[in-house]
């Protein structure tokens, strides 16, 4: 049976209306006013009206609204918003597991202080500008920040909505540096319990073969962190440390080697720490290649002497040299010092170069002996007061003893134009090296002490400086006690030697 044809609606013919209706349509048409021509088809731009074409607000008869700010004022504007106060400084916020694994994450500012700012309104803003309304902004008086505990549960929160490990190990890692500046009596149950729920976390996720979390969890361990009594745990560590080198994790095998080669939770096992320190070496892991490299130096953990294999390794550890392994550069520095034959020639400027680029990762070695090398003129670098005082300081303010007595010669003596003679600075310098029990500077401070340079006289506190320093084998010390010296008359300091002699 043929199927009945259906035409398109705009195909139908339909019976004309009726002539009263079409006589309606035609009065219309002829009421409205003629369509204009479109304009001629040309390859020429329509041209914009000028201003003065535009129609103004008086003759729209609409009030003028004040102009819209420019983009730059827009941003510009700040709105009200009471704080509440926060029980820290500031909120850690979540660390990058990709950067590094022991990094601490940065917190953000939180804001500081209170004022009071009015909140400007935007109004007429053009269509192009939508973006830069920010009008949805205005919060009004109501409004807070989140509080540490209340930000603490958000975290909880979203971290439990997902299965991800790395998300849930970032989690368990900013609960610890959450607990970290928890150090007030009042504040040690927060601590513990954000800690213990890290720990179970890291635990959740090691068992799952989570690399991070073991490497993470079995540093916590080793530090003592988890520990009330703040002892290091490394037989919980290092388990982990070689679950995590099974997943290929550079840093737990060459914290697994360091466990092998000191006994840390594990027998002594040379062979095996060279095992694990080539693992990690084969990822280029800077410290693992460096100790092999001393280990070929050397003929240490079992290795047969190889100089030239060693200085491979250390090559190869300095071109991957960070600020937390920048030793491998200092080693190459003093290779080229000192020189080995048919494997390394001397060349005393590339070793200064050397200790430039480890000073500036911020090893404190390279910075004390650049000052040394600029306060004496060695290694071919000319005598620069400055130069000298600047790399000193920088190894002093990581708490290098040699170079914190070092700058204790400087203000003793101190540098025109420089650096000002200060027995103060003198004797607080001297200090900080004795409180590293430097055995020199122990005598000085006894010294300063005994004679009142930069400090008040007290002969029984010089007594208790000497006697230190004789402990620690000083023989100006031993024999100030023993009564062969009858005291000193001057502090100078020697200009071709390698420190500070007081007299």
């Amino acid at each position: 049976m043929q199927e009945p044809v259906v035409n398109h609606p705009a195909e139908q013919s339909y019976p004309p209306p009726p002539p009263h209706i079409q006589q309606q349509q035609q009065q219309q048409q002829e009421s409205l006013p003629p369509v204009p021509a479109p304009p001629p088809k040309d390859n020429k731009q329509f041209m914009m009206p000028s201003s003065t074409e535009l129609p103004s607000h008086q003759n729209l008869g609409l009030q003028q609204q004040p102009p819209t700010p420019p983009p730059q004022q827009l941003m510009k504007q700040e709105y009200p918003m009471q704080a509440q106060t926060f029980n820290n400084a500031s909120v850690p916020s979540l660390p990058s597991m990709r950067q590094s694994s022991l990094q601490s994450p940065v917190s953000p500012q939180t804001p500081s202080g209170s004022s009071s700012r009015s909140s400007a309104s935007v109004v007429n803003v053009p269509v192009g500008d939508q973006l830069l309304d920010h009008s949805h902004l205005k919060p009004g008086n109501q409004a807070s920040l989140l509080s540490y505990s209340q930000t603490i549960n958000m975290y909880r929160e979203n971290a439990k909505k997902t299965n991800s490990p790395e998300v849930q190990c970032d989690f368990a890692i900013f609960m610890v540096e959450a607990a970290k500046p928890l150090t007030a009596p009042e504040d040690e149950q927060i601590r513990w319990e954000y800690l213990g729920e890290a720990e179970k976390l890291l635990k959740q996720l090691s068992s799952r073969g989570h690399a991070e979390s073991q490497y993470y969890l079995g540093n916590l361990y080793a530090s003592g962190i988890l520990s009330k009594k703040g002892k290091n745990e490394f037989n919980n560590a290092f388990p982990l440390f070689v679950q995590a080198t099974k997943k290929h994790h550079a840093d737990a095998a060459y914290r697994a080697a360091k466990c092998y080669e000191d006994g840390l939770g594990c027998s002594k096992d040379k062979s095996k720490a060279v095992q694990f320190y080539r693992k990690a070496a084969t990822q280029s892991h800077p410290a693992a290649m460096y100790r092999l490299g001393i280990a070929e130096l050397n003929g240490e953990l079992g290795i047969s002497k190889n100089p030239r294999d060693g200085v491979k390794w250390l090559k190869r550890a300095s071109e991957g040299a960070n600020s937390e392994y920048p030793h491998a550069v200092h080693e190459l520095g003093l290779l080229h010092e000192k020189g080995i034959d048919n494997v390394v020639f001397v060349d005393l400027e590339y070793a200064a170069s050397l200790y430039a680029q480890a000073a500036e990762l911020g090893y404190a070695p390279s910075a004390f002996r650049l000052g040394e090398c600029y306060e004496y003129g060695k290694l071919k670098c000319a005598q620069d007061p400055a130069l000298s005082i600047h790399y000193y300081t920088i190894a002093a303010q990581q708490g290098h003893r040699e170079s914190c007595f070092a700058l204790t010669a400087w203000y003793l003596v101190g540098s025109p134009g420089i650096l000002p003679q200060s027995d103060e600075q003198a004797y607080v310098w001297a200090r900080r090296a004795a409180e590293k029990e430097l055995p020199k500077a122990e005598y000085a401070v006894g010294y300063f002490t005994e004679v009142g340079i930069g400090t008040i006289k007290n002969a029984q506190e010089a007594m208790e400086w000497y006697k230190k320093a004789a402990e620690h084998g000083d023989k100006r010390a031993i024999q100030r006690l023993q009564g062969k010296v009858q005291g000193g008359k001057s502090s100078n300091k020697k200009k071709n030697g390698d420190e500070c002699t007081i007299m």
